[in-house]
């Protein structure tokens, strides 16, 4: 994991940031998403349909991109910082299925930093890779605000 002083935000623009461990996806945690959501499509929850027309079941592109907080902060921790919030996200894309059982990351690199709202705005790029797949299961510039001691 890389520390970064939060005096120092900006000296990440234009790098990468770093890239997360890989984490499974689960039936259960697909299942679970979609009793959230009241996303109860097929695709997602008919292990034998989806089995028989897809060769698997597949994760939501919602919860694809809902790892994102995870994923980032196994990354990067800022050094003086009393709280964080995501902000949003711009031109968020699914670029590709994630099978169930499947393992992705996050590849993140810095694009912008800079003050907002008393804090500091971080735009990053986010790219959640899934492990054998040359296309990404999904790309956006992740938008969190930070707020120094």
């Amino acid at each position: 994991m890389r520390l970064v002083k939060f005096e120092d935000l900006e000296s990440l623009v234009g790098t990468e940031v770093g890239v997360s461990p890989w984490h499974q996806i689960t039936q259960s945690q697909v299942n679970k998403f979609a009793e959230a959501t009241g996303d109860h499509q097929w695709i997602h929850v008919d292990v034998e349909r989806a089995t028989k027309e897809l060769g698997s079941p597949i994760a939501h592109g919602y919860l694809t991109l809902s790892l994102l907080p995870m994923l980032a902060a196994q990354i990067m921790r800022v050094d003086g910082v009393v709280r964080g919030i995501n902000f949003g996200c711009n031109k968020v894309r699914f670029t590709n299925m994630v099978p169930v059982g499947s393992r992705v990351r996050l590849r993140q690199k810095c694009l912008k930093v800079e003050e907002r709202a008393g804090g500091k705005q971080m735009i990053m790029e986010a790219t959640i890779e899934i492990e054998g797949k040359d296309r990404p299961a999904c790309v956006a510039e992740a938008i969190s605000i930070v707020y120094g001691a």
